[in-house]
């Protein structure tokens, strides 16, 4: 870089710079903010970063209130295709939540308590297990998505006592939810993108050489912080729809920052709270266990065990752990592992006692009639809800599957072994080729942080990408992720990033594809018939973008992407060590 500098102050003249015109004279300001642009040395060092500071915290404070906008425009003018079924779904699995509590309680003033409030929460699961027909449940929801839903319907309930189930009222307050997840993740893909910049070991020769690493990393993280922030199809998942889903993505982000930090038993910890309020985030869980395991670091993969194992005890105790019985034995546990560690003086004390006692939470539920219903309704029933290779509109590998004839349970293989049976259905062998994937993504993203390489952002993006490129049972609506999580690509290339761009094309056309569907109004059937027959085109199209990330991940060089691309065998090295590990 030394050189770079050198030879740039060298060979340059002030006619390789455009003429100020008069009216940069005029206003100097302007004229000293083009002479820093072009490298021309017209001010301080210490005045150009507050220069660029400012211009920073302008642009960021404009680019919030223009999202918040955005956001409230998009809420606005999508009422008349508003998808009214989730948000009717929350408001009944909420309400039942109160009628529990009512029937646990001898009096109103006791249900209507919180004490009394908690009581029909923790009961629901058994009661709707044991009413169901035929294990058909309706409740798939987690213990914390459930949790959320049920206290924003006592707050509807408390001010709207007359509102049915099927007009639910005041839904702003899961807005402002979903808008604070929203701007929390934007600020995780900054975070993880100056990072990996940060760490680099690329000249970035393109860049003004006036800039420091650490603003190129911070110019490039704000840079795909913005396109994560106006996402569009985020927003119009979270604002439009609305639903859900953009709850997980703040922790599986901040997971990714906790490894790269090595930070992995806060790792297991954000990945088990973000699948207790959608399990979607367990697909990729997978991830980070692959990840350490290729670096040969046998000790972060416990530590990520025992933070998800830790967080997910604490999350279910109530329903695990519902004798006095079962409290003195984890106390037991608790006291019995706290001596062990401190006599055999482990590194991580904190993690493996919690890892220990979060394990025996599991087991001593088991044995002392601990419930695991919202095991069976939380997450196994969501996962054979839909029997289906796709749902709705969706741009995969699946979809296609499903035009040539194919549906989930296919048999591709039987065997007989004594009195064992073994099938291998579609279902499974999309499973599997999507776990070889994912390992392999994991191998890709050990590999870029040896050599300090920041496509390592592209492996931490696409096991979204591959979860829905290749397994079947995708809702339209689950590319939103990897198209948020995608928009990392900005700290690496303008190549990578047109292909971003693509991906959250395709999957802003299939939320809006559903949403015509559902209401079939006069003026959107062209809309809906064009979107319909564009769909195995789509498809293939999402599947090159995906196989693109995936190569990327994997170290491979893609031809259209090899111009400019970085080399990493000739940049100098940095004396940048790994941080050690913490619990």
């Amino acid at each position: 870089m030394v050189n770079v500098r050198s030879e740039y102050t060298t060979h340059s003249s002030n006619a390789d710079y455009p003429k100020l015109s008069n009216r940069a004279r005029v206003f100097p300001f302007l004229g000293m903010i083009a002479q820093s642009l072009f490298g021309h040395p017209a001010v301080s060092d210490r005045a150009r970063r507050i220069l660029l500071r400012i211009l920073a915290g302008v642009f960021i404070v404009a680019l919030f209130l223009g999202g918040v906008q955005l956001r409230r425009w998009i809420g606005e003018n999508t009422r008349h295709v508003r998808y009214q079924h989730d948000i009717v779904n929350a408001f009944y699995w909420g309400n039942e939540t109160l009628k529990e509590a009512r029937r646990l309680s001898p009096d109103d003033a006791t249900a209507n308590s919180w004490p009394g409030f908690f009581r029909g929460y923790i009961a629901l699961y058994e009661r709707v297990k044991d009413e169901a027909y035929e294990n058909d449940y309706g409740l798939d929801y987690p213990p914390l998505r459930l949790l959320i839903m049920a206290v924003w319907t006592k707050e509807v309930r408390n001010e709207f006592p007359w509102v049915d189930n099927e007009h639910p009222k005041l839904v702003n307050p899961l807005l402002k939810i979903n808008l604070l997840c929203e701007l929390v993740s934007a600020a995780a893909i900054f975070f993880l993108v100056r990072l990996c910049v940060r760490r680099s070991l690329h000249a970035h020769l393109t860049w003004p050489v006036w800039l420091s690493r650490e603003q190129r990393a911070s110019i490039c993280g704000l840079a795909a912080a913005s396109v994560a922030w106006l996402e569009p199809s985020m927003i119009l998942d979270a604002h439009g729809w609305p639903q859900w889903d953009v709850w997980i993505l703040p922790f599986y982000l901040f997971a990714a920052f906790a490894a790269l930090k090595n930070r992995w038993f806060w790792c297991g910890c954000l990945l088990a709270a973000g699948a207790m309020l959608k399990g979607q985030l367990l697909f990729v869980t997978p991830f980070f266990l692959f990840w350490p395991m290729w670096q040969k670091r046998w000790t972060s993969v416990l530590h990520v065990l025992a933070g998800f194992t830790a967080t997910a005890a604490v999350v279910v105790s109530p329903w695990l752990l519902r004798t006095p019985v079962a409290w003195v034995a984890l106390a037991a546990v608790a006291g019995a592992s706290v001596l062990f560690v401190l006599r055999f003086k482990f590194t991580n004390r904190g993690a493996a006692v919690a890892g220990v006692v979060g394990g025996a939470t599991f087991v001593i539920g088991a044995f002392t009639g601990g419930s695991f219903a919202w095991l069976e309704l939380g997450f196994i029933y969501g996962s054979e809800h839909y029997p289906y290779l796709f749902i709705s509109s969706c741009y995969n590998f699946a979809s296609l599957l499903a035009g040539a004839g194919w549906s989930l349970k296919d048999s591709l293989f039987s065997a007989h072994f004594g009195s064992l049976h073994f099938d291998l259905t579609l279902q499974w062998a999309l499973r599997l080729l999507y776990l070889v994937a994912l390992a392999l993504c994991a191998r890709g993203a050990a590999r870029h942080l040896r050599n300090r390489d920041p496509r390592a952002l592209i492996a931490l993006a696409t096991p979204w990408l591959l979860m829905f490129a290749l397994l079947g049972q995708m809702h339209e609506r689950y590319l939103m992720w990897g198209a948020v999580v995608s928009a990392v690509a900005l700290g690496i290339s303008i190549r990578l990033s047109i292909v971003h761009f693509i991906i959250s094309a395709a999957s802003m056309a299939m939320i809006v594809h559903v949403m015509l569907v559902d209401k079939k109004l006069d003026a959107t059937l062209r809309a809906i018939d064009v979107l319909d027959g564009i769909r195995p085109y789509a498809s293939s199209l999402v599947l090159l973008c995906v196989g693109v990330y995936f190569c990327i991940a994997l170290g491979w060089r893609v031809p259209a992407l090899r111009r400019g691309s970085l080399n990493t065998a000739t940049a100098p090295s940095l004396p940048l060590a790994p941080e050690p590990e913490e619990a």
